[in-house]
């Protein structure tokens, strides 16, 4: 068992993947047209870090129930977490294509850690090695 994906709601697709892909340097898996419950055209876009198994279903928000949910999917909460091998050089890249840090960088007993914003306004976790 394993988890394939996880979804984040977006309000627009292409920016989303202007950032996970422009930005984070993620993979964009797939871009397929499709439809929604009630036939309504949509998009299934997946992005996933470079190797990693899991990866994440941008979705477009549809409704105001949803549209209240962008940037706020874990209630405020740090609700998703990058691993990256190299903690100082992916945090350079980050601040210099305009990534919002939250905190600044800290040691903690699980590596070195800061928080950062997604382009909907979800609360991260950039993890690097103690």
């Amino acid at each position: 068992m394993k988890i394939d994906l996880f979804a984040i709601v977006v309000d627009d697709y292409d920016e989303a993947i202007g950032f996970f892909v422009g930005v984070l340097g993620f993979d964009l898996v797939e871009d397929s047209p499709s439809l929604t419950n009630d036939g309504r055209p949509k998009r299934w876009v997946v992005v996933r870090p470079p190797g990693a198994e899991t990866g994440v279903l941008l979705a477009r928000a549809d409704g105001e129930r949803q549209a209240m949910a962008v940037g706020n999917q874990v209630a405020g909460r740090v609700g998703f977490f990058l691993r990256v091998d190299d903690f100082d050089a992916a945090y350079r890249r980050m601040v210099a294509a305009d990534v919002e840090f939250v905190t600044s960088p800290r040691s903690e007993p699980y590596g070195q850690v800061a928080v950062f914003v997604d382009i909907a306004g979800n609360r991260w976790d950039l993890l690097g090695p103690a």
